[in-house]
């Protein structure tokens, strides 16, 4: 139990120093798909708890296009009709692009988010900029990839909407219990 106990104190704990670290911004902190099996739920409360919003549960609540999706599909325009097509309009899409002609291209779809996956923050810049020119009907942006606690700031300061964070349940440190307490411990 005091594993168990640790482990989702870790998130929480973790979860909070980077929303401390973004604070000011408007960019949200995000967990990401990558939890423990079995324990997503909790995991996800976890990170709740610390001060964040969750992604998703599940493909059940929104449809994210990633890059193995659109190189299938024969490009972002095929992969986002393709899901459409498939009777999951109701869901909001979001769409990973790791470079200027695909955000050029997933704008031109209407879709809800988009993800900008593994680009360096002058390239976060440009395409956030693109983005705000669209004014109130634009999609939310979301940066993710190898997002660390010393560079979140930064990221957050190009102007995206959320920040995944997959650090937050695939790398955390379990918290120990003896961190935790009000008084400092005193040894024999």
């Amino acid at each position: 139990m005091l594993n168990f106990l640790g482990r989702l104190s870790g998130i929480a704990t973790l979860t909070r120093a980077f929303v401390d670290a973004v604070r000011g911004t408007p960019a949200r902190i995000l967990d990401t798909r990558k939890t423990t099996p079995g324990w997503r739920h909790l995991e996800k409360a976890a990170v709740r708890a610390g001060g964040a919003d969750n992604h998703r549960m599940g493909p059940y609540d929104m449809i994210v296009i990633k890059d193995n999706h659109i190189t299938a599909a024969g490009g972002v325009t095929r992969a986002v009709e393709r899901a459409r097509r498939q009777g999951h309009g109701r869901l909001p899409i979001e769409v990973e692009v790791t470079h200027k002609g695909q955000l050029e291209e997933a704008l031109g779809l209407g879709v809800d988010r988009i993800m900008l996956d593994n680009m360096t923050l002058e390239e976060m810049e440009k395409a956030v900029a693109r983005v705000h020119r669209l004014g109130s009907e634009r999609p939310q942006i979301e940066a993710s990839g190898n997002v660390t606690l010393a560079k979140v700031r930064a990221v957050a300061e190009t102007g995206v909407d959320q920040i995944s964070v997959g650090a937050l349940t695939h790398s955390v440190p379990v918290a120990d219990s003896r961190s935790a307490c009000t008084e400092p411990r005193r040894e024999a």
